[in-house]
């Protein structure tokens, strides 16, 4: 029997399903607009994409689903997201309810993380670090091909830590909207690098921009990017001091930086309580489609084919 399993990626503006036979392949994939502040349309919208992937498939199928925010273990409600009008939601048991069947729900991080682990640029490692820095900072751990979420679920929520070794000028550290200063986002998501060149220049630019000019000689925006894998060297550190990964997978806009993979490792080492790094820093295999992918994965093979069975 093939066992199909959905993929859907729950977004702030966009919601995607993506359907995997078991080699990994795409059989289809639909991205639709996401409802916001309005958490009843929410359901409306999963539940209607799974409906229409399986009547285009012609079969049943498991469901995995990523999501901002986490599942809390205390409550079994969204907390973290921000789309807000998630958060306290008992999504999980709604979302089974409406499809009646079990459903498997992990932080968009997570999934990006175990679809690089699954069948992406990790693949071939036992500890794979999924980071996604764009408009946030997160991250996801994987261990054998298993996420990693921990008693509180918050593994792999890496950009809620202080920016480590900082230097002149790095303390206090920005606001961040959780209610700290100097989080490891405020520096390393695409807003945190537009503010830091602003509190640098006077000059406001997106950080496509600075990357942009950075590359075609800009000596402003160079120096920004230069402080910027610096910051990310210390960042992905002290990870490896903890975590020792195999890989460290970098999505999100700002993993398309391409000097990132050569820079921030060539940094990294005076940081690492080693006498040499052997972690790989690597883009992802599936880019922007990891995360949809990983919420496939959600399901192990076994897991999938018992759960389709019993249908």
């Amino acid at each position: 029997m093939t066992v199909i399993r959905l993929g859907v990626d729950l977004g702030g503006t966009k919601t995607e399903v993506i359907a995997l036979d078991g080699e990994g392949r795409e059989r289809l994939r639909r991205r639709v607009d996401s409802p916001r502040g309005d958490y009843g349309a929410t359901l409306d919208n999963l539940a209607g994409l799974v409906a229409w992937a399986e009547a285009q498939l012609g079969t049943r199928a498991t469901v995995g689903v990523g999501t901002p925010g986490a599942l809390s273990r205390a409550t079994g409600t969204i907390k973290n997201a921000n789309s807000t009008w998630l958060n306290g939601q008992a999504l999980h048991r709604d979302l089974e309810a409406r499809l009646e069947r079990p459903v498997r729900i992990a932080n968009d991080a997570n999934c990006f993380a175990l679809s690089e682990a699954a069948d992406g640029a990790g693949s071939d490692a036992r500890v794979v670090f999924g980071v996604i820095a764009g408009t946030g900072t997160g991250a996801g751990v994987v261990v054998d091909r298993e996420v990693l979420t921990g008693p509180n679920a918050v593994a792999g929520e890496w950009g809620h830590n202080p920016l480590p070794w900082p230097a002149a000028g790095e303390v206090p550290g920005p606001p961040c909207y959780c209610g700290l200063r100097g989080c490891i986002e405020t520096f390393l998501s695409g807003p945190g690098l537009a503010a830091d060149h602003e509190r640098h220049t006077g000059n406001a630019r997106d950080a496509r921009a600075i990357v942009a000019a950075a590359e075609e000689g800009d000596a402003d925006c160079a120096a920004t990017l230069r402080r910027y894998e610096h910051r990310m060297a210390r960042a992905l550190a002290h990870v490896i001091n903890i975590l020792d990964p195999d890989v460290i997978v970098l999505g999100g806009g700002m993993g398309n930086i391409g000097r990132l993979y050569e820079r921030v490792p060539a940094l990294w080492g005076r940081f690492v309580f080693s006498d040499r790094v052997d972690t790989r820093l690597v883009p992802p295999r599936h880019g922007d489609s990891s995360g949809v992918r990983g919420a496939a994965w959600l399901w192990g093979p076994r897991e999938a084919a018992r759960a389709v069975g019993s249908a």
